[in-house]
Order: structure tokens, then sequence, then C-alpha cells
């Protein structure tokens, strides 16, 4: 695995609402090494579903200014670390863990999570949920501006849910049905820092 993208040195490699009980908020939205030299976008990596492209027709033309803005800057690392995100952060807000949303996640987005993480914990309850497959994760959008670029990746995947109180009585969702969720999340980072990091700024519905 590669270790940066979004503080994922630890890790190796790098969104919105799941579409269940407790939805992720919207915004007010694991790191990457640097590659050696510059990556064309031609490439465009295959996915589980089937070989659909990795990069969406109106995205290529913003990747090249994300390429000719960052050298090192490099497509396939970039969505693997994508969708290593989507995993993390997901899990992280289930599960309440704050301190680990914080550094996968701009601040506005996290006064969002927090916000629904404290209303969860008033209510006694708790999640447990399990996101299943990502079946496809594309790009959908790439920009840069004022040397700040931002990505936006679409996934498709299948996530099950249960909501319990604090006796662990289910409340809603199960375990054997896994719902197809499509959202789209944002990464942006600022290309006049040394920091690698991309972080989530921006969450949607697909």
């Amino acid at each position: 695995m590669v270790a940066g993208f979004l503080a994922l040195r630890l890790y190796s490699v790098l969104g919105k609402r799941t579409g269940h009980e407790q939805p992720l908020p919207k915004p007010a939205e694991e790191r990457v090494a640097p590659a050696p030299l510059a990556r064309t976008i031609d490439v465009t990596p295959e996915v589980r579903d089937g070989g659909s492209r990795a990069i969406n027709s109106g995205a290529e033309t913003g990747l090249r200014a994300v390429v000719s803005a960052d050298s090192s800057f490099d497509v396939a690392q970039f969505l693997e670390g994508s969708k290593a995100a989507y995993r993390m952060i997901l899990e992280a807000f289930w599960k309440g863990d704050e301190e680990t949303l914080a550094w996968l996640v701009e601040d506005d987005v996290r006064q969002g999570f927090s916000e629904a993480i404290a209303a969860r914990r008033e209510a006694g309850h708790v999640l447990d949920n399990r996101l299943v497959v990502i079946d496809r994760a594309a790009i959908s959008e790439a920009s840069v501006e004022n040397r700040v670029a931002k990505i936006a990746v679409r996934f498709d995947a299948d996530i099950a849910a249960i909501t319990r109180d604090k006796d662990g009585n289910v409340v809603a969702g199960s375990m054997s049905d896994a719902v197809e969720t499509h959202d789209v999340w944002t990464f942006a980072r600022n290309l006049r820092s040394d920091d690698p990091n991309w972080k989530l700024v921006e969450t949607d519905e697909a």
C-alpha cells in the first residue's frame, strides 16, 4: 500500500451521506507518497464494475490541470487512496471517532459530523454499520483554483446498517440486506503546501 494520501503514512493509501438511518452531514465534506515524476492521466485504472472508466470524460481537462500544477500527482494512486479514505471516514463516523475524523476532513465537514455524532449519542443510539463493498469509484470532476486542487469522486457501494439502542436492541436496519449507496465526495489539497495530504471538503448524493 502506498503511504501518504490524507495522513495515511501509517495506513498506506486515501464523500456525504450513507443513505441510512444516521446520514452523514452535508458539508457546511489517506496520505499518499509523492509520485516520482509527472504522470499522464491517460491511464485509467480498472474498477470492479466490469471495466467502466475510472475517470468521467468531463473530469479529464481538470485532471490535466492538476497534473500540470503538481507533477507528483498520480491518478491510480489517488483513486486507491480515495477508496481507503471513504472506508475510514465512514467507519470513524459510525464509531463516533472524532479524533480520526479530525485529520481526514476539513473543519466545516468535521463540525457537521460532530453534531450528528452528538445527536446520536443523546438519543442513545449506536450504529452497527458495515461497508460491504465499493463497487465503483470514479473521478467525476477536477479543478485547480488559486493553487488549490479539488477532485470529486463518485462512490457506488453496498452498506449494511443497523441502529441499536443503548440496550443493544435493533431499532432500525438490517445486516442481512445491504443497501446501494451513491455518494460524491470532494477532496482538496493546497498545492502551495509541502503537506501531501488530501482532505474531504464536501459530500453530496450522486
